[in-house]
């Protein structure tokens, strides 16, 4: 160590010298083995130092990107990878511009507490109902500002179509090249050789009357129906889902567009198609098993961007521009603004929590679907989703 140092001021001492008095003939010989190493470390620093600053402020991990702190705001900031995005601007004529309300209705009250503010946003049309029949080519994934799932810009092959672009939510696994196609009306006739789609045949009907039949063609033609449909991105009716099948973007309508399991990274699973062929079980996210009519649509696969759950915004201000405005305790507002208000220093008067309005929040439930809630309910959740010590438990 002490070497180490002795030698480094030797050398200091020695180009400081070289620098501040000119030349002499004693320190020529010593010039060329001076002079290299020098101009080496400065041409080092000089050609690496873009390159080692940019490496250090953005660092790549495998899932997520994270920054190097030299700011607050980004100590603890976490995105997800996505680079295989498409990095332009959306189609215009799908989109719609985003006004805003500051969650006030037509009479200037606030019915939707902690909205306001915000970036300027357009607001993609997506195309829950998939009605157009056909193949469609995945044209490119593309980022939404206004959900948590990324969508896909598709176009149809048929010439003839009114619309041939739209957007669709993008499944996991869905990538630029890929065709998709909407089964909503049913399998055409002779898009599989043997197999003619029946409204009357449904779920365990159709695998027991191909059993029963005796023919082998039928059967033979089912599989290949179920591995020619079965492809992430497709649209069907449950009533030819198999049970196990992972679906989201699920209607309640056989008429209507798809309302259940759009979040990121969300799934739901067919459990069984009962013998009447009028229902069908589905799991939902929450673990609710409900009831869901066979004629209504699902699509294959997950929703994409698993990971935006575990991203972390970094700082206050990242919620204001996704137009998110403070929550304020109800102990710090006054009386008449909340029942935790008021009182002399940090007191809610030993009242049980309460809501805005007066409701309990914790530990009482406010509604009761199923077999276990008040008289037609909702008479198609068969089972509820688990809570408390059935929750902790799975």
């Amino acid at each position: 160590m002490f070497s180490a140092r002795c030698g480094a001021s030797l050398l200091r001492s020695c180009v400081g010298a070289i620098k501040a008095s000119p030349l002499k003939a004693p320190l020529t010989s010593t010039l060329p083995r001076l002079q290299p190493f020098t101009r080496t470390l400065a041409t080092e620093v000089i050609s690496n130092a873009p390159t080692e600053v940019n490496q250090a402020f953005r660092r790549s991990q495998d899932l997520y990107k994270t920054y190097k702190p030299i700011t607050p705001s980004i100590r603890h900031l976490k995105r997800p990878l996505a680079p295989h995005l498409y990095a332009g601007r959306p189609l215009r004529q799908l989109t719609v511009a985003l006004r805003k309300k500051g969650g006030r209705n037509n009479h200037g009250r606030i019915t939707i507490r902690f909205r306001g503010g915000g970036h300027r946003r357009r607001i993609r049309v997506i195309d829950f109902v998939r009605k157009e029949p056909g193949v469609h080519d995945v044209v490119r994934i593309e980022y939404d500002p206004g959900r948590s799932a990324h969508i896909a810009l598709i176009k149809s092959r048929n010439p003839k179509s009114a619309q041939p672009w739209s957007y669709i939510l993008a499944p996991d696994g869905l990538h630029a090249g890929d065709t998709v196609e909407s089964f909503r009306n049913g399998v055409p006739d002779g898009y599989v050789p043997g197999f003619s789609d029946s409204k009357t045949l449904r779920g365990k009907a159709l695998e027991s009357g191909s059993a029963s039949s005796g023919a082998s063609t039928v059967s033979l033609a089912l599989g290949v129906l179920r591995s020619v449909t079965l492809k992430v991105g497709n649209v069907l009716p449950l009533r030819l889902i198999p049970t196990g099948t992972i679906i989201h973007n699920i209607a309640l309508d056989p008429e209507g567009r798809a309302l259940l399991v759009r979040s990121a990274g969300t799934f739901a699973q067919v459990v069984t198609h009962e013998e009447g062929g009028k229902y069908t079980h589905v799991r939902l996210q929450s673990g609710e098993i409900r009831k869901v009519l066979q004629d209504c649509i699902a699509t294959i696969g997950r929703v994409s961007n698993p990971l935006w759950m575990n991203r972390n915004l970094g700082k206050a201000g990242r919620s204001r521009w996704l137009g998110r405005r403070p929550r304020v305790r109800g102990m710090a507002m006054n009386r008449c603004d909340h029942p935790h208000g008021g009182g002399r220093g940090k007191s809610k008067g030993n009242k049980p929590p309460r809501s805005v309005w007066g409701w309990l929040c914790k530990g009482r439930r406010t509604r009761k679907p199923g077999p276990k809630g008040p008289k037609n309910s909702n008479k198609l959740v068969v089972k509820e989703r688990p809570r408390g010590k059935e929750k902790r438990g799975s």
